[in-house]
């Protein structure tokens, strides 16, 4: 009876012990395949993704970008295939799997092959951090010296590096891209959208050791982005730049620009800033130097004015070339102020006063015609509005209502005082007088290519409004021709062999006081070439010169050189003989 109650008491244990077992054993199985559950089916997703991220990867990048060439197709920004290297600090080792390199001995290596500073390359390969660029713009050669060192950990991605052939030429202009390929400044970010090209997607498959043996892309039709067709002429554009530094360097100027335009189209073939940088490493330059002044600052013109003043004096009928004007021997009061002349003359001529550049002469002629005729003239000369050049960051300049200007508000702008203006307008307005009065909207870019070289949109000469009667613009080339003889004020920018109408300019900039008082100036001389048929239009602005501060000085002479140099090289002869180079101001003589 006890053998046989322990027996049972035995099995009922042993049975017990099978239960838990078998139990555990179940919910181990059930553990198992719920999570076998989830990983193949609800995570499996997931853990593909995981899976194909240890062998291959997917890349986008932009397209090639698309060049800029000048007018005669000459590149003046491209595009050249250049490999971008990342690297994962923690995954870096030798091929062959043995003990990772030291950091160290590791930036030694890259450097020297690379070409890159050590001590930076080192702070990268032990930095903490799953990935950092290494460089993004090596050359395929020295890549592929980086992968002959067998290393894993290291990536390697096709990319496209922005380059500027000429360097500084026109670099304020044209501006520069960013890091990741995209237009920063200038033309490059104006026209950001039409010069990227569209985006493109590759895939790359390692195998174990993190070698590709595939590589897979997407390549599409338009990969690449369009091309700018500029008006520039790069050989324009380095002769103007060049005579540009010589004056600012020889006067110890501030800084200088010029303007060369094709007054009967608008086509600006020269836009030159001194001094300038050098768009293909642009941090190493002060950003006030990336600034294209030309369209973005804006300056008093002085008496260059003096020229649209006259417009406006002929135009109303109240005043003739030959019209005598009380000059006041110098000194002119107007309530509490006084205008001077630099030079003491009793009567001139409406003609002599513009070759003169007498301001007490400028006042008595505004004062004959009256603020509104004045304002009305500069106004569709284009001053206080924007010229519309297909460039970015262009300004309107300041000029007031004339009903809210003073007595003595009238007397300074007809100097060109009291109004501010840009530069591009400046030559724009001068180019109208050249074009018969017609003033054009200027432009740099004349066309847009596709990667193929045909042409899918054009910038053609766009006429914005006639300014004054043809009449009007002959009496006036005359009357800025006798400017540039000996005895005017612009002797100094004619060429030898040609005829220029011109004007100079030597206009005060307010100080820090807000006054004129010890102020420093702008030299400025604008004008065309020949003067019977004009072909260029030049502005120079020489921004603080301190040997000398008159336009017919600093600015000048600067002229005179871009037109002699740009005329040889576009082959345009001689209008005059040397000796024949002093002209009567008689209408007749002086031509128009």
């Amino acid at each position: 009876m006890n053998s046989t109650k322990v027996e049972q008491d035995r099995n009922k244990s042993r049975n017990r012990r099978i239960a838990v077992v078998g139990g555990l054993l179940t919910f181990l199985y059930l553990v198992v395949g719920i999570k076998a559950f989830y990983l193949q089916v609800i995570a499996d997703d997931i853990l593909s993704a995981k899976a194909s991220d240890q062998y291959q990867k997917s890349m986008k990048s932009q397209g090639k970008r698309g060049a800029i060439f000048d007018a005669n197709y000459r590149e003046l920004a491209i595009s050249t295939s250049v490999v971008e290297i990342g690297v994962h600090p923690k995954e870096v080792k030798s091929k062959d799997e043995k003990i990772p390199p030291n950091p160290r001995e590791l930036a030694r290596n890259v450097g020297q092959v690379l070409n890159l500073d050590e001590q930076m390359l080192y702070k990268k390969f032990s930095a903490d951090k799953n990935f950092v660029w290494v460089d993004r713009k090596v050359t395929q050669s020295r890549a592929a010296a980086l992968r002959s060192l067998d290393l894993t950990g290291f990536e390697y991605y096709p990319s496209h590096l922005r380059v500027y052939p000429y360097k500084s030429l026109a670099a304020q202009l044209i501006g520069f891209v960013g890091v990741d390929g995209n237009g920063l400044d200038g033309l490059e970010q104006h026209f950001d959208n039409e010069l990227q090209g569209d985006p493109r997607q590759w895939t790359i498959i390692k195998d174990r050791m993190g070698r590709i043996f595939d590589y897979q892309e997407d390549c599409r039709p338009g990969y690449e982005g369009k091309n700018l067709i500029l008006t520039i002429d790069s050989t324009i554009q380095y002769i103007a730049e060049t005579a540009l530094q010589k004056s600012v360097e020889e006067n110890n100027a501030k800084s200088g620009l010029a303007i060369v335009m094709v007054p009967e189209t608008g086509e600006v073939k020269a836009m030159a800033h001194y001094p300038s940088f050098n768009p293909n490493s642009f941090t190493r330059f002060p950003r006030e130097s990336w600034r294209n002044r030309a369209v973005t600052d804006t300056f008093e013109p002085g008496s260059v004015l003096k020229v649209f003043l006259i417009a406006a004096a002929l135009e109303s009928g109240l005043c003739s070339p030959e019209m005598i004007i009380n000059c006041e021997n110098g000194a002119y009061r107007i309530g509490g102020n006084t205008v001077n002349d630099t030079h003491e003359y009793d009567f001139l001529t409406v003609h002599d006063v513009l070759k003169f550049s007498s301001n007490i002469g400028a006042v008595k002629i505004a004062e004959i015609i009256g603020p509104k005729a004045l304002h009305e003239t500069l106004l569709n000369f284009g001053f206080g509005e924007k010229t519309g050049i297909n460039c970015p960051g262009e300004v309107r300049g300041l000029m007031r209502h004339y009903q809210g200007w003073k007595a003595i508000d009238t007397a300074t702008i007809s100097f060109g005082q009291g109004l501010t203006v840009t530069p591009i307008q400046l030559i724009s307005a001068i180019s109208a007088v050249a074009n018969q009065g017609v003033l054009m909207t200027p432009y740099v870019v004349q066309a847009i290519t596709d990667e193929s070289g045909q042409i899918i949109k054009s910038f053609n000469p766009v006429e914005k409004r006639k300014v004054i009667m043809p009449e009007t613009a002959d009496v006036l080339m005359r009357m800025m021709n006798a400017v540039t003889e000996t005895d005017g004020t612009g002797g100094l920018a004619v060429p030898a062999g040609y005829t220029v109408c011109g004007k100079t300019g030597t206009a005060q900039k307010i100080n820090s006081q807000g006054t004129y008082r010890n102020c420093e100036y702008n030299g400025v001389f604008v004008g065309f070439s020949p003067a019977q048929s004009p072909e260029l239009a030049v502005l120079v602005v020489i921004d603080e010169p301190q040997k000398q501060h008159y336009g017919g000085i600093v600015a000048a002479p600067v002229f005179r050189e871009i037109v002699h140099e740009a005329f040889n090289y576009l082959n345009i002869p001689p209008t005059v003989v040397k000796d024949q180079l002093k002209v009567s101001k008689g209408v007749g003589e002086a031509g128009a």
